[in-house]
């Protein structure tokens, strides 16, 4: 690992643990809730309620944590994806690496449960490829030991990842200074999370506010019961 990524890594443990602390504050504050929020509020069953298609996205060629040229999101039937923009350098303890610890409980969840865990995935695209290079993501997926199907996926260039992010809706804008127009390493940016089923429409879309992974869960399994109908009503060789 460079000095560079080693530094990185440095600060995305140190932002996780304060994303997490962010993201159980509120739940904490209650003595008699429980940590992760559950009590709180009461969760609708799957399938009880409908997430109407929001927009449709295409697909985009992009480069793995091993510098592999992937297609994304390429969600087969019955499946659906998270789609989720950060960068490694964040230094928003409620932005990227509150998303980051968010998709790790999330990512847990799905090993956990076998009818899931091989019906969903999780996508990673970094919004900074100067920056966050296929090693860097390599050193980012190593620290946050993926137990199920979570990639991390960059481009190379500003100019690539532009289509992906307008095709997304994902707002990145690299700051620089007045003066020289010197990049000063930060990205302006709204963290979202996208849940796109297997015709790559966005189902639902999430804001770091709104990462709460018990939520996300039930939104997946209401994607996927109707996923399950679908290919219930399709002739067998295009299933």
């Amino acid at each position: 690992m460079s000095a560079s990524s080693a530094v990185a890594m440095g600060r995305i443990a140190a932002l996780l643990l304060l994303g997490v602390a962010t993201w159980v504050a509120p739940a904490l504050a209650d003595s008699d809730a429980p940590p992760d929020g559950r009590g709180l509020y009461e969760l609708p069953v799957p399938g009880s309620y409908e997430l109407p298609a929001i927009d449709r996205v295409g697909r985009h060629s992009l480069l793995d944590h091993s510098g592999k040229r992937v297609s994304m999101p390429d969600v087969p039937p019955g499946g659906c994806a998270l789609v989720s923009f950060v960068y490694a350098n964040c230094s928003d303890a409620g932005g990227c690496p509150l998303v980051l610890a968010s998709l790790r409980r999330i990512d847990r969840a799905l090993a956990s449960n076998p009818a899931l865990a091989s019906r969903v995935e999780l996508l990673t695209i970094s919004f900074d490829p100067v920056h966050d290079t296929p090693e860097r993501l390599a050193s980012l997926r190593d620290h946050l030991q993926p137990m199920g199907k979570w990639y991390f996926l960059t481009s190379e260039s500003d100019q690539e990842i532009r289509p992906v992010l307008d095709d997304f809706g994902q707002d990145a804008l690299r700051l620089v200074s007045a003066e020289d127009g010197r990049s000063l390493g930060v990205i302006r940016h709204i963290a979202k999370v996208f849940l796109v089923d297997s015709d790559l429409a966005i189902r639902n879309i999430y804001s770091s506010g709104f990462l709460e992974p018990d939520i996300v869960l039930r939104d997946i399994e209401t994607v996927l019961l109707e996923e399950s109908a679908r290919s219930e009503t399709l002739p067998d060789e295009k299933r």
